[in-house]
């Protein structure tokens, strides 16, 4: 096996043709298998998604056995081809619009993973209620939301499919918080003007009003903000606690 990242906790491995998950030991067995359950579910979509092969326990530790995808990432090949940049966050979007359009009724709802998140969250009650009454008065939608979409998890094969990965967080909800969670992702990356193009591509292509999204922004950035990343904290709370509570 072939060690390719480590991050968090996680390693990833390559064996052939199979990428290899492997989690220590501050992962749940329930998260793990519920990620593998997650991607299963998504499995049964239109989407190109690397199948899940199995799930056991390698060298003592739980792991999760994929298909290895071959290709680039989408944040890659912009990397390394700056002058298409637009081209490919164009094709970034239309693969979310894409995606949103997908059903999957067995997923966990992202209103109730939020409202749990917000509770969970630092804020003043205060501050907790009137994100709990705002996230209440969102339209209730069932679309395929990714959770973590964004360019470093999207792979092009060499004739150009693009394979969606890391399902950790799918849910069923509105469409437009998955896209908040994407730009403000990509702010804390400090890829300022990458998110801003982002946003007015996505609501261009969707017809949805800027000042909607901007409205759902405070909700993510709280339920961001429980997992309690200093470098991220300050960053949060300007987006929370500059929201207009009208």
């Amino acid at each position: 096996m072939e060690l390719i990242h480590v991050s968090n906790g996680k390693k990833l491995y390559r064996d052939g043709d199979k990428l290899i998950k492997s989690f220590d030991s501050t992962y749940s067995k329930a998260g793990i298998l519920n990620e593998a359950l997650n991607q299963a579910r998504v499995e049964e979509t239109s989407l190109n998604i690397p199948h899940v092969l199995e799930v056991a326990v390698i060298d003592g530790q739980w792991s999760l056995v994929w298909e290895f995808i071959e290709g680039d990432t989408l944040e890659e090949l912009m990397q390394r081809y700056p002058e298409k940049r637009e081209e490919y966050l164009n094709f970034f979007v239309d693969l979310q619009i894409r995606m949103s359009k997908e059903k999957v009724p067995l997923l966990g709802h992202l209103r109730d993973k939020m409202h749990a998140k917000i509770s969970a969250s630092a804020f003043p009650a205060t501050v907790r209620y009137d994100l709990h009454v705002r996230l209440d008065g969102l339209p209730r939608h069932t679309k395929l939301c990714h959770g973590d979409f964004q360019p470093s998890n999207v792979i092009l094969t060499k004739d150009g499919t693009p394979y969606i990965i890391d399902w950790s967080h799918a849910t069923q909800g509105n469409g437009s918080a998955d896209a908040a969670r994407t730009y403000l992702i990509m702010k804390l990356e400090k890829k300022d003007d990458l998110a801003e193009e982002y946003l007015r591509l996505y609501c261009e292509k969707t017809d949805t009003a800027l000042q909607y999204v901007q409205r759902i922004l405070p909700i993510v950035a709280a339920s961001q903000s429980v997992k309690k990343r200093p470098e991220e904290q300050e960053f949060l709370s300007k987006w929370v606690n500059v929201c207009d509570w009208q």
